[in-house]
C-alpha cells in the first residue's frame, strides 16, 4: 500500500496495512530545527545546514532521504509566503543561539540589540519596526504586539482585512500548481494543502507580522475583550474575510484540483491547558457559521478533508465542530483537562479523524525514558488507530532538546505497531 493510499484509508475511518505518519507537512506537525539537525545525525545524513520552512516556530524542512528512511507518509503542500510576509526562495546562511547552521529566506533579514535578542522584520522591511524577537538564547521567534492607539468609535473591519488578506495572485497559483503536479508525480506521498485564509482569528495572525504598520485590533488579550466589547467588529473582520478565503478556495482548486487529499482550513486556537478561551455559545455565535461556509463549500466542491488545529482542552466544542464539518482534528492534546484519549475515541471516532496525540510533547517526549515513549505511543496507537481515523503524530511540533534517542524510539514504537 503506497503511502497516499494509507492516508487515504485512515480519513476516510478505514484500517489501512499500518497506521500512517505524519512529520512536517504543516505549521503544527513539524519539528525545530536543531532537533532535526539531530535527527539526520542519527540517521547518518550528511551533516549539512538545515532549510527553514517557517522562520516563526523555526521549523525544518523534512526533506525526502528523512522521509523514506522514517517512513512519513505526508508532505506539505506549502504557501510560498511565510507568516512574515517574505517568500520562502533565495536562501542564505545564518545560525540559531545554539550553533545549529540553517538556511534561511533572503528577506529574513534582522537585527540584534545590546541584549542579544535577534529582531525580524515585516517583508524584510528593516525599516518598517521589526514584527517578531527572538530573546537572546531562545528557539524561535515571538510576535511583537505592534498596536497603534485606537479610536474605538471608528473601528473598520475592511482596513483590518485588506491589511492582511487579498485574492491569490496568478504567481502564487501558479506556483501551487507546479509545486502540487510535481508533489503528486514524484512521490506517493499524500499531499496536505496549506490554506490560512480561514483560520479566523487565529492569535498567531492577528498581530498581522507580515504587515508594515498594522491597523486596528492587533494586541492579542484586546482582541478577545473585543469579542464581547466588538463583536460585530470582529464578525465583520470574519464576513469579509470569509468571501476572500472563498474565492481563493475556488482558485486553489482550479490549481490544484484533486491532488491535494487534506486542507489545513484552520490553526485557531480555542482551549488552553485547562478550559475553553471562549464559552461554546460565543463560538457558535462567531466563528461557526463561517466554519461551516468554509467546510460546505470543500465538500461541495472538492475531496479534500478539512484539517482542523486547535489547541488545548477543546471537549466543549466538538459537537459544533461536527456540525460546523470539521472532519480532521489536531492536535489532540490529551496532556490538557479532559482530553482523555479513550473517551474522545469512543465519543467521536466515528465523527473525527485523529491527526496527533501520538506523545506527550511537554512530558514525555522532551523528559520521559525511551522506554516511557515507547509505551505512550503503543497505547495511543492502540486507542486512536482501531476502525482508522487515525494519522500518527506528535502534539503539535517537536520542539528543541528533544534527546534523539527519544525521538528514534517514537518512530521505532509507530513503526513497529501493529492493529
Amino acid at each position: 500500500m503506497s503511502p497516499r493510499e494509507r492516508v487515504r484509508k485512515a480519513i476516510s475511518h478505514q484500517e489501512a496495512d499500518r497506521i500512517p505518519v505524519d512529520l512536517g507537512s504543516t505549521l503544527v506537525t513539524g519539528i525545530q530545527a536543531s532537533t532535526y539537525a539531530k535527527l539526520r545525525r542519527a540517521l547518518g545524513l550528511k551533516d549539512e545546514p538545515v532549510k527553514i520552512a517557517d522562520p516563526f516556530q523555526m521549523l525544518s524542512y523534512v526533506e525526502m532521504e528523512v522521509i523514506e528512511r522514517l517512513g512519513i507518509d505526508t508532505i506539505g503542500l506549502w504557501l510560498p509566503t511565510t507568516i512574515f510576509g517574505f517568500k520562502r526562495e533565495g536562501w542564505k546562511p545564518w545560525r540559531l543561539f545554539d550553533g545549529t547552521k540553517v538556511m534561511v529566506p533572503e528577506k529574513f533579514n534582522t537585527t540584534t540589540d545590546e541584549k542579544g535578542n535577534i529582531y525580524l522584520y515585516p517583508e524584510g522591511d528593516t525599516s518598517a519596526p521589526p514584527s517578531g524577537k527572538m530573546p537572546q538564547g531562545g528557539y524561535y521567534f515571538d510576535v511583537i504586539v505592534r498596536q497603534e492607539a485606537i479610536d474605538e468609535e471608528k473601528l473598520d473591519p475592511e482596513e483590518w482585512v485588506r491589511q492582511q488578506y487579498s485574492v491569490f495572485s496568478e504567481e502564487e497559483l501558479k506556483y501551487l500548481e507546479r509545486t502540487a503536479d510535481a508533489l503528486y508525480k514524484n512521490t506517493e506521498l499524500s499531499i496536505v494543502g496549506e490554506f490560512v485564509d480561514a483560520g479566523f482569528g487565529d492569535i498567531a495572525l492577528v498581530p498581522a507580522p507580515m504587515v508594515r504598520y498594522p491597523k486596528g485590533i492587533r494586541d492579542p488579550q484586546r482582541w478577545i475583550m473585543a469579542h464581547l466589547e466588538h463583536p460585530e467588529y470582529i464578525k465583520g473582520i470574519f464576513e469579509l474575510q470569509c468571501e476572500i478565503a472563498l474565492k481563493n478556495l475556488e482558485l486553489s482548486y482550479e490549481a490544484v484540483g484533486d491532488k491535494i487529499d487534506v486542507i489545513m482550513v484552520s490553526g485557531t486556537d480555542f482551549g488552553t491547558q485547562s478550559g475553553p478561551f471562549i464559552s461554546p455559545d460565543m463560538y457558535r455565535e462567531i466563528y461557526k457559521p463561517f466554519h461551516k461556509r468554509i467546510n460546505d463549500w470543500i465538500h461541495k466542491n472538492t475531496s479534500w478533508k478539512t484539517f482542523y488545529h486547535s489547541c488545548g482542552s477543546i471537549v466543549a466544542f466538538l459537537d459544533d465542530f461536527v456540525e460546523a464539518g470539521v472532519d480532521i482534528l489536531n492536535p489532540v492534546q490529551t496532556s490538557a483537562k479532559d482530553m482523555d484519549p479513550k473517551m474522545l475515541k469512543e465519543r467521536y471516532g466515528d465523527k473525527l479523524v485523529f491527526w496527533g496525540g501520538g506523545v506527550d510533547t511537554q512530558r514525555t517526549l522532551p523528559f520521559g525514558s525511551p522506554e516511557e515513549v515507547r509505551r505512550q505511543v503503543s497505547e495511543r496507537c492502540r486507542i486512536f488507530g482501531k476502525g482508522g481515523g487515525y494519522v500518527f503524530s506528535a502534539i503539535h511540533n517537536i520542539q528543541q532538546k528533544v534527546p534523539i534517542e527519544n525521538l528514534m524510539a517514537m518512530f521505532e514504537a509507530v513503526r513497529e505497531f501493529r492493529y
